[in-house]
């Protein structure tokens, strides 16, 4: 096998986790948003009290009338979604490698890198222990399957014996081995981005936005958008948070190309084909709701042009949406969950000058070499 290979199926492998992973963010991390809106509707507070029944003033379990009691209710039906999905994405890369059998030693990875369910033996290594963690757990899996074993033992293997050797091996790996390097690395980036400010987060909003457009939902739109998630969930119900305005500059950044590429089809429309015109009109609604990837068919017909382009808009929005101080306590939803944006406006004005910047720079590029009758 060649390294390329090699560094493929190590994509494909990570990517796959994402995949399963991404429905547990969306899907909890909106409910919680939605939680944080009904206690700031209902109380006129910033809503960070959605987890507390006494604070929302909750007499009894089904006090149905109260808008207190869905704030309470729906946050903590996210907080059940959104608690899995480190341990998915481990357990997931995990099912790439190795299949059903490396799924239990792969959830067993997660979990102890967060700590579910209140675990003591959890490592605090968040996302990037899982995601060691789903390797170890796969490799493991895989490993052992292959074993030569008695033909009387072989049905039990991917039901009893593998899972069962492999969650003790991987656990071993995440407590003795992985625990002290990566959580250390993990507590460290966490006071970096909590001393950010100003112009420090700028360039962080900066680099974020080129790595959002740079594959528009491959492996490095997904670091990007990963690292702001996990930031999200670890900065729970403060107040306030670098961790909110790393996520509010990520979602930001990635509505961005799709968005710019249509208005960029809308006021050329001759530097674009047919089947482009038609995606540019889809772009709208795609970059609205924070789906990347709808800038993908304008940068496979002409990515030396589209790419670069896409990256210094997204590139320009992340870092003004940084000096801005926007917080967003949702990891996706676009449009919809604005009303959780401090500052809407504000938030709102970044994403149109990098979505301008983004079309006009489109045009430009397209208008070198007098591509597609530019």
């Amino acid at each position: 096998m060649t390294s390329a290979s090699t560094g493929t199926k190590v994509r494909q492998w990570l990517m796959t986790g994402v995949s399963y992973m991404i429905p547990f963010v969306a899907a909890g991390g909106i409910l919680i948003a939605i939680g944080f809106l009904l206690g700031a509707i209902g109380f006129g507070t910033d809503g960070i009290h959605a987890y507390d029944a006494e604070k929302m003033q909750i007499a009894g379990d089904y006090d149905v009338l109260n808008i207190g009691y869905w704030a309470f209710v729906i946050f903590w039906f996210g907080k059940a979604a959104f608690a899995f999905f480190v341990p998915v994405l481990a357990a997931y890369i995990a099912y790439a490698i190795a299949d059903r059998p490396g799924l239990v030693p792969g959830f067993v990875a997660g979990a102890l890198a967060t700590g579910l369910d209140g675990n003591p033996l959890g490592t605090g290594t968040g996302f990037l222990g899982a995601i060691l963690g789903g390797f170890i757990a796969g490799g493991v899996a895989l490993w052992i399957s292959r074993w030569s074993v008695p033909n009387w033992i072989r049905p039990v293997m991917p039901v009893v014996v593998i899972p069962l050797l492999g969650s003790l091996i991987t656990g071993l790996a995440m407590v003795l081995v992985l625990k002290a390097p990566v959580s250390a690395l993990i507590n460290g980036l966490t006071s970096w981005l909590n001393g950010l400010s100003g112009g420090a987060l700028a360039v962080l909003g900066l680099i974020l936005g080129l790595m959002m457009a740079f594959d528009m939902g491959g492996p490095v739109n997904k670091v990007a958008y990963t690292f702001a998630v996990t930031g999200l969930a670890s900065a729970g119900a403060a107040a306030s948070a670098t961790e909110f305005q790393i996520m509010a500059i990520v979602m930001a950044a990635g509505m961005t190309p799709p968005l710019g590429l249509a208005l960029a089809t809308t006021l050329r429309k001759k530097a674009f084909s047919e089947s482009e015109q038609e995606n540019g009109k889809a772009a709208w609604l795609l970059g609205a709701s924070f789906i990347s990837e709808g800038a993908i068919p304008f940068a496979a017909a002409d990515p030396a042009r589209v790419i670069p382009s896409i990256m210094i808009g997204s590139g320009v929005t992340g870092a003004i949406v940084a000096l801005f101080g926007n917080e967003l306590r949702a990891p996706h939803g676009g449009i919809f969950v604005f009303p959780l944006v401090s500052d809407w406006f504000t938030y709102v004005l970044a994403i149109a000058i990098g979505t301008v910047v983004t079309a006009l720079l489109v045009l430009v590029a397209k208008g070198i070499g007098n591509k597609a009758n530019a």
